[in-house]
């Protein structure tokens, strides 16, 4: 107990940055506990960058959920090396472009060159090609094993990445139990995802 008292203070000493890229690092390893504690960090990053784009009211919560669902997808290209914080505001800057054009408002132009040289490198490294299919394939596995309303969130949302209001005339079902079935989905594929790699499927 001792030890994860210090390791918190020592994380919470080292800045914001530092604790969340050692989070995303023990989540890419598969600790669970720490990879919940970093999406709790990131939603009010996000929501800060949205607003600061000029959207507001549930236009920001969407594209915390949206950004939250990339950083899920995209997660194992993060490159523990680099800061933390300029690669999830690229990426919540992309999802809050994205929701300004599905509104029809023209996003704000922003220059932060240290977003650029935060951002971690999208091509693959060697033998990434092969890793990526498995989970890909893994990943589809666990989404068809989830209930009907929670695969039809992750399939609209996530994979094709839709918006709530889309989802929602498609599925035929509210944005609140879209959001509902969303947050079930990701913390049920958490779960399953976790497990196979514990296993060495993964």
């Amino acid at each position: 107990m001792r030890e994860d008292g210090q390791r918190a203070t020592d994380r919470a000493a080292s800045g914001p940055d530092a604790a969340m890229a050692a989070d995303m690092a023990a989540a890419q390893g598969g600790d669970a506990q720490a990879y919940r504690r970093l999406l709790r960090a990131c939603a009010p990053v996000i929501a800060r960058v949205a607003r600061g784009q000029g959207l507001r009211g549930e236009a920001v919560e969407d594209v915390v959920q949206d950004t939250l669902v990339t950083l899920h997808r995209a997660r194992a290209s993060y490159d523990p090396a680099r800061p933390f914080l300029p690669w999830l505001g690229a990426i919540a800057r992309r999802r809050s472009v994205d929701a300004l054009r599905r509104g029809g408002r023209q996003p704000r132009e922003v220059h932060d060159p240290a977003a650029y040289e935060g951002e971690a490198d999208p091509a693959p490294g060697p033998g990434m090609g092969i890793e990526a299919r498995e989970r890909s394939a893994h990943l589809r596995r666990a989404v068809a094993a989830l209930p009907q309303g929670q695969r039809e969130a992750v399939e609209h949302l996530a994979l094709r990445e839709r918006s709530l209001d889309e989802a929602a005339r498609l599925t035929g079902r509210s944005k609140g139990a879209l959001k509902v079935n969303l947050h079930r989905a990701l913390k049920a594929l958490r779960g399953a995802l976790s497990g196979e790699r514990e296993r060495g499927d993964v």
